[in-house]
């Protein structure tokens, strides 16, 4: 359960009154805002107006919230620290938690100046951070911390290639529990910081890179790995699978198509252009929408039947929730779990540890729908089906 420490407490001196273990909280309120509406992240101001603009809301509190209430209702004894409002305070007492505050911000809300301050203000008094946001968060907190202290990631960015992500929200909180109770389930590990070129990302083009290390908290069914990368040369299975994907489209159907490569080799099988990163639409064998935003999605779809054409993220299994969240929980709803169809090479599914495929939605019910088994095409007439965890 968690405990309270003396009114006044500063963050060094948590750690000589607490009950429990300590971590820090960060909420990065600006992480995730530019998934839905098609912007592939919020990395600077312009991109966040832009995202307001588009009507964007914020999502990182509201992830922050369930992996918190799963943290909560274990049985670990903690204290908790973070910064004020939305940077944490408000979702630690949504959770029913009673935090200390130990930063607050004047101005409104500022993104990786928070973050960062954040991160500096709690480093040396926390046995973990735990932040809600995406790549760019994680990268500005090891950035100021180094290997000094454990962090751990509640996904919910829109870029989320790192390794320091829990699997889910609640995974994440379930994961935090388990380390700060000492359970010997969980381990230490050097974790890959990801980081995309956002700019790059928006002109379609792939810039991918390894920031850095941080250590963080693991177990086998709650953490994500790292995405994997793009393996050179042909696959004539899949390349096959994906002709014999689009040669069946039927007329008078929408089929919207997720980010990728693979997604690239069905288009290329129409003859169509198509987006890299972003999410396409097609009807009829011609490109009746590019880089779509969940708005746009959802106006093509009125009235028509609607297919979702999605590949594997490659290294952490997931088919809904990880760069393609323009492809939102309403729009699945719509179209229906049966109204899937998933393209994926062998080499990609055998490479997952665990040997599932993931989905966070953001929708629990939507996520439970899609939960059990999928087809998988791999090649012409040949597929396999693969568990989906939600």
């Amino acid at each position: 359960m968690p405990t309270r420490p003396p009114h006044g407490t500063t963050a060094r001196q948590v750690g000589r009154c607490r009950k429990g273990r300590t971590f820090g909280l960060i909420v990065n309120p600006l992480a995730g805002m530019g998934g839905s509406v098609g912007l592939k992240g919020t990395d600077g101001p312009d991109v966040v107006a832009e995202a307001k603009r588009r009507g964007a809301r914020p999502l990182s509190g509201g992830r922050a919230v369930r992996a918190l209430t799963r943290l909560a209702a274990s049985s670990t004894r903690f204290d908790v620290v973070t910064g004020a409002g939305a940077l944490g305070e408000r979702s630690a007492l949504a959770a029913g938690l009673d935090p200390v505050v130990v930063l607050r911000v004047e101005r409104g809300a500022r993104g990786a100046a928070d973050t960062r301050a954040a991160a500096e203000a709690m480093a040396s008094a926390v046995d973990l951070l735990l932040f809600a946001g995406g790549d760019g968060t994680a990268r500005d907190i090891v950035d100021v911390v180094g290997d000094r202290v454990p962090v751990l990631g509640i996904p919910a960015g829109v870029k989320m290639h790192s390794a320091v992500f829990g699997a889910t929200p609640e995974a994440a909180g379930e994961l935090a529990a388990l380390f700060l109770e000492g359970s010997s389930a969980v381990r230490s590990r050097e974790a890959e910081v990801m980081d995309l070129d956002e700019a790059a990302v928006r002109d379609d083009r792939l810039s991918a890179h390894l920031y850095g290390f941080a250590r963080s908290p693991y177990a086998r069914r709650l953490a994500q790995n790292a995405k994997a990368g793009t393996r050179v040369g042909g696959d004539a299975a899949l390349e096959a699978a994906c002709r014999s994907v689009a040669a069946r489209m039927r007329e008078g159907v929408l089929y919207i198509l997720g980010p990728g490569t693979t997604m690239r080799k069905v288009t290329d099988a129409l003859g169509v252009p198509s987006t890299l990163l972003g999410v396409d639409a097609v009807l009829d064998g011609v490109l009746v929408g590019a880089d779509l935003d969940e708005r746009g999605l959802l106006g093509l779809m009125e009235g028509r039947e609607t297919r979702i054409v999605v590949g594997v993220l490659g290294g952490q299994g997931y088919l809904f929730g990880r760069g393609n969240q323009q492809i939102s929980a309403e729009v699945i709803r719509r179209v229906g779990r049966e109204g899937i169809v998933v393209v994926a090479p062998t080499h990609k599914l055998l490479a997952l540890e665990p040997a599932k495929l993931r989905v966070d939605t953001g929708d629990a019910e939507v996520d439970a729908m899609l939960a059990g088994h999928l087809r998988v095409h791999t090649a012409p007439d040949r597929a396999v089906l693969v568990e989906v965890l939600s």
